[in-house]
Formats: C-alpha cells, structure tokens, sequence
C-alpha cells in the first residue's frame, strides 16, 4: 500500500480537472442539434486552447486566455461550419457557469475539512476562474485562485509553478499539485511538486521529465492519498 503523501497545501489545475471543460458543449447540445457534433465542438475547442496557449508561449505573444478561449472557438465553428453568432455567444456565455465534475466537490470538503491549505492554479484567466469557482460551488473550499496572468506566460512554464511557491509560501517539495492532464501533472513533478495525475480520460502515462507520486482514476480516493 502507498505511503500518504505530506504536504503543506494541495494545489489544483482547474479545468480538467475541478471543472468539466465539455459541459458548455454539452449543455448547448439541443443548439448544436446534434450530440456526436457537440462532443466533437467540446474536444476540438479544448485541443485548440491548448494549443494556442503553447503557440503563444513559444511566440512569446501572451494574450489572457479568455481571449484564447474565443479564439479557438472561433476556429472550431468555422472548421465545422457552425458558424452561427448566437451559438457562440451561447458557448461563451456557458464557460462562465461551468460545472464542477461530481467528485470534485466532495474531495474539495474532506481536504478542508482536514484542514489542508488549497488553491487552483490555472491558465486561465482572472474572470474565466472567479466565475467557475463560484458558479461550481467551490468557493467555500480553496483558499486562493492563482491565474497565469499574474506572470505573463502559460502552463507549463515553471515560472507559472513558482508563482505558486511565492503565493502560498510553501517549498515546492511540500507543494500537493494535482492535474487531469498529463503534460501539466509531469511538467509540475519535475519542477519539484509532488503531484498527484488525475487521469479522469484512462490515457496513457507521459513520455515527458518528472513523474508523479500517485495516479488515480477519480478523486474519490483523492483525501486518502494526503492521509484525510
């Protein structure tokens, strides 16, 4: 049996990870009219986020990510011909009242209710994370909400990882990290946090430096792994 991981604070990615990056996908399926497209819209749109902000990064031309966000929408209806303003603004309009996944909460309380130290660390952007917590509910159960455009720069960058050591005043070595996605989970481990993969899509494990402590399928288990 695995040893309990001892941390000082546990720090979580957001989207992905706390919050369902396809509900506005999901929730707008009757608009789309046709769910098999709305779930390509969902992957297509998380995949082109990404990949702006990682272009962006490379380029060094950092925007906010509510700005990436509309951006790789736009690409996306137009890639599928779904370009119908009152959609989009629907989709955008979605992302501000994102759900949290049904184990996130729970998991959020039984770390609060031991009294571990949280906060969300995200790419995203001031307004986009102030509204998914309150919109979710989590509001009551993360101590802080670390964006990167307190540094300029995105995910996976250490810098973003520093900012949270500077933040919250905690070593990395004691920094709790957890991440849905994968790329973010091994660019943290190596950084120093000891990271727990929330491997919610049943992927396969990075072939990337750093290596996290534990890998769960859920975060049901996730109190158990920090002892609560």
């Amino acid at each position: 049996m695995n040893a309990t991981l001892s941390v000082d604070a546990v720090v979580f990615d957001a989207y992905g990870t706390l919050f369902d990056i396809h509900a506005p996908t999901a929730n707008a399926a009757a608009a789309i009219g046709d769910p098999a497209m709305a779930d390509t819209l969902g992957k297509m749109w998380r995949d082109k986020q990404l990949q702006y902000s990682w272009l962006r990064a490379v380029m060094g031309a950092y925007t906010p990510f509510w700005q990436i966000t509309q951006d790789a929408l736009d690409y996306c209806l137009e890639a599928l011909k779904l370009d119908d303003p009152k959609l989009r603004q629907s989709l955008l309009d979605l992302y501000f009242r994102i759900d949290a996944y049904p184990d996130a909460i729970p998991a959020l309380q039984a770390l609060k209710t031991g009294r571990m130290r949280t906060a969300v660390l995200t790419n995203g952007s001031r307004e986009m994370v102030d509204a998914a917590i309150t919109s979710s509910g989590a509001a009551g159960y993360l101590d802080d909400a670390l964006s990167v455009a307190d540094v300029g720069i995105f995910k996976p960058d250490n810098r973003v990882y520093q900012h949270a050591v500077d933040r919250l005043g905690v070593a990395k070595e004691r920094m709790g990290f957890v991440s849905c996605n994968g790329w973010d989970a091994w660019a943290a481990a190596d950084f120093g946090f000891q990271v727990v993969w929330l491997n919610r899509f049943d992927l396969p494990e990075e072939k990337l430096p750093g290596a996290p402590k534990r890998i769960i399928p859920d975060m049901t288990t996730l109190p158990a792994v920090y002892g609560l």
